[in-house]
């Protein structure tokens, strides 16, 4: 969905982290009396909250004469964008769980999003409708989407504030943990699509087909004496996974254990058998951040870091048919090297 101007960068703004439980009452056009107009076309209802209840707050023809003071700034409240039918679009009380940043800027063009939230002020909620005609201009040649045309070529747009005005720093700050809800919500709706499912399962038989072949079957059964022979060598009281991974936990976590989809946050040293490093989360300064069961990384520690309870340290021995296989990586693993990882979960998300 594409709108033209600032809108986009509004609706952007709100991807996947848009919902409500302030607004109920708000959420029907019956509720509030009827809608106000700006003269730029936007409907409207602005409600202010007094005790437990919203009552109804009436703007001036001219708009908020004190917007001007907070241009700059930013709200922190939940939005929502449904279609004219009711269809949710999106919804950051849902996806975040947290009030996002939005931003107040300068009106270059009246008629937008951007509009809306200038009538706001904080601690107010408010009701906005837009016709989709205005959202989306005819001469910019972006075709209006089905969705909305069934939608009754209306979007709505439900704003509710806290009391609290931010700065753009206070805002970029808050920016890293949004972004990492939006994502797991992103990665759980993924999840949830049965197109989702189907890829998983291609992806499952295409790793156990190529297990299967002579030549990686004979590189397993080269691979595991030489990690049996590791294992002994150094002491390593080891267990082995079906697919012939053996691992050793170090210290044992009291968290759960991850699950497909979930974000994890892994500190990690990793050498060749012949113990030389290639590769250490402490060249970043900080843990690799990868989702579980998705293909990030190596097949080796999807499975690995899967067996891990949260706060865990252990070995990880990877068959090379299970980390870079015959293809190696660079010039520091050479071909059908099996690996050793340290790892320590450090969190998942």
């Amino acid at each position: 969905m594409r709108f033209s101007s600032r809108s986009a960068r509004q609706l952007a703004l709100a991807a996947g982290l848009l919902g409500f439980a302030s607004l109920t009452a708000c959420n029907k056009d019956t509720d509030g009396g009827a809608y106000a107009k700006t003269k730029s076309g936007i409907e409207y209802k602005i409600f202010k909250k007094v005790g437990d209840k919203y009552e109804r707050r009436e703007l001036a023809a001219t708009g908020d004469p004190t917007y001007k003071d907070r241009v700059g700034k930013f709200l922190l409240g939940h939005m929502e964008y449904r279609t004219g039918k009711d269809s949710v679009l999106q919804n950051t009380r849902r996806d975040v769980g947290l009030p996002v940043p939005l931003p107040l800027q300068e009106l270059k063009q009246k008629g937008m999003p951007d509009e809306a939230l200038s009538l706001l002020q904080p601690g107010d909620s408010g009701v906005f409708r837009f016709q989709v005609d205005s959202l989306i201009k005819p001469k910019s040649g972006q075709p209006v989407p089905p969705f909305l045309k069934r939608g009754g070529n209306v979007v709505m747009m439900y704003v509710a504030t806290t009391n609290k005005l931010i700065t753009q720093a206070e805002a970029q700050a808050m920016q890293p943990e949004l972004q990492k809800r939006a994502m797991a919500a992103q990665m759980k709706q993924r999840m949830a699509s049965p197109e989702y499912a189907k890829q998983m399962q291609a992806q499952k038989a295409e790793q156990a087909k190529m297990l299967a072949t002579p030549a990686v079957q004979a590189q397993l059964k080269k691979d595991d004496a030489i990690l049996q022979e590791y294992a002994k060598k150094n002491n390593l009281t080891v267990q082995k996974t079906p697919s012939g991974i053996y691992y050793q936990v170090l210290k044992p976590g009291t968290g759960p254990t991850p699950k497909p989809g979930q974000t994890v946050s892994v500190n990690y040293i990793g050498t060749l058998l012949s113990g030389k490093l290639f590769d250490s989360s402490e060249k970043t300064g900080k843990p690799i951040e990868f989702p579980i069961g998705q293909g990030a990384v190596i097949p080796g520690w999807d499975e690995g870091i899967s067996l891990l309870n949260k706060g865990s340290k252990a070995i990880l021995l990877i068959p090379s048919s299970l980390a870079y296989g015959s293809r190696g990586a660079g010039t520091d693993i050479p071909a059908d090297s099996p690996l050793r990882f340290e790892v320590e979960l450090v969190n998942i998300q």
